[in-house]
């Protein structure tokens, strides 16, 4: 394997694309994989993607829609509160 200290998973790009690129990759990529929390359970790491914006749990069944990257995007806390405000 090459070096990827930097890039880390997204060294599977190599030297194409610049190391700009590959950086920003690599911040999307830590951040799909990362080990998610399930919101109906509560269970860390079970939760996979099925395809872009939809996410389901391995030990409760459920499934949402979510970001693309993450299985709950920012707004959707912004928006939780707006919700119990009004």
């Amino acid at each position: 394997m090459g070096r990827t200290k930097v890039v880390g998973p997204a060294g599977r790009y190599g030297p194409r694309y610049g190391v700009s690129v590959r950086k920003k990759v690599r911040d999307i990529l830590l951040k799909r994989y990362a080990p998610h929390e399930c919101p109906f359970c509560g269970t860390r790491g079970s939760v996979y993607r099925i395809s872009v914006g939809l996410w389901a749990c391995k030990k409760c069944g459920a499934k949402w829609a979510g970001a693309a990257y993450t299985p709950r995007s920012g707004l959707a806390g912004y928006f939780k509160r707006y919700i119990a405000r009004s």
